[in-house]
């Protein structure tokens, strides 16, 4: 990397909004026309016991009184996983967790679950439980890697950019589209819905990390041969870009009886406003169909959407 490209590398970086400037667009509804579950209620873990960025009532409220509206039952956890805290749940969501207190932290990357958390975790959902686990760029993408790499996805841990499937309102390359129109957008039970009304069309990512699944794994969002990733900050400030080919922000995994959807990217399916000029992401985002993407993960998690 020349010194000037460096330089012009790392004030792209910095003009990206931090973490610590999203938060919940107070300004959402969640609605749903036809919730999911009227007579039986899937209960959902909603993990907050591991420094979690995004919590229930924080800025993942809009995504879990969306869940809710649909069906769900939400019980939150503030202990560690086990045997005995996951046998009464059918799904459990991991959102952004941390190896330290806050994002800003000291050792915030460091992993956030300990090892036999992470094999309670595997052991239950082979079994037939089903997990979201959403992990954006570092430091969350490194601290969710001891909990993935149970299930042998392989997280990226910088942010990822696409130059050619970009929203171009913004101009910014991490924000990258998935669509039918651009191909990236893959077919599975999660893209397809139920019926038309639920077929997603186009959704977009913002600003996460790139993920690459087992073999046997579903891509959902795959990215374009175009993509590429800008690992951590290293000496200097500076990071080291790397082509993105062969990886995704969206996969969906069988593990025995269970299953498995890993996000590489956590605003998608909430709803917040973002950096100084308060613009929406994720659910709240105009011409997008992340909210129901958001709900058709759900869906094939809890077994509502069949394998095809």
């Amino acid at each position: 990397m020349t010194t000037r490209f460096a330089a012009l590398f790392f004030v792209l970086i910095m003009a990206v909004p931090s973490p610590a400037q999203q938060g919940a667009d107070p300004a959402f509804k969640a609605i749903v026309d036809n919730p999911a579950y009227t007579k039986t209620f899937p209960r959902v873990l909603f993990d907050e016991g591991h420094n979690n960025f995004n919590t229930r009532m924080g800025r993942y409220k809009p995504f879990a009184d969306l869940i809710e509206m649909d069906g769900y039952q939400i019980v939150l956890s503030r202990k560690t996983f086990s045997k005995e805290s996951l046998e009464t749940f059918k799904i459990l969501i991991i959102a952004d967790a941390l190896g330290a207190e806050e994002v800003d932290d000291e050792g915030a990357g460091n992993p956030a679950f300990a090892d036999n958390e992470c094999d309670a975790v595997r052991d239950w959902v082979k079994s037939g439980g089903a997990l979201l686990l959403i992990a954006g760029p570092a430091p969350f993408g490194s601290a969710a890697e001891i909990l993935a790499k149970r299930f042998s996805v392989d997280m990226g841990k910088g942010i990822t950019r696409d130059p050619a499937n970009h929203e171009k309102e913004y101009d910014d390359q991490s924000w990258i589209i998935y669509s039918r129109d651009n191909k990236l957008l893959l077919d599975h039970p999660i893209t397809a819905g139920r019926n038309d009304t639920e077929k997603i069309s186009r959704v977009i990512a913002f600003s996460g990390q790139s993920l690459k699944g087992p073999e046997g794994s579903s891509v959902i969002l795959k990215l374009a041969d175009t993509a590429n990733d800008a690992s951590p900050r290293g000496p200097g400030g500076l990071r080291e870009v790397n082509s993105a080919v062969g990886r995704a922000q969206g996969i969906a995994v069988k593990f025995g009886k269970g299953r498995i959807v890993v996000l590489g990217e956590a605003g998608m399916l909430s709803a917040q406003l973002s950096g100084h000029e308060r613009s929406p992401v994720g659910i709240n985002y105009p011409g997008i169909d992340n909210k129901q993407l958001a709900l058709n993960i759900m869906h094939w998690l809890s077994g509502l959407l069949k394998e095809r």
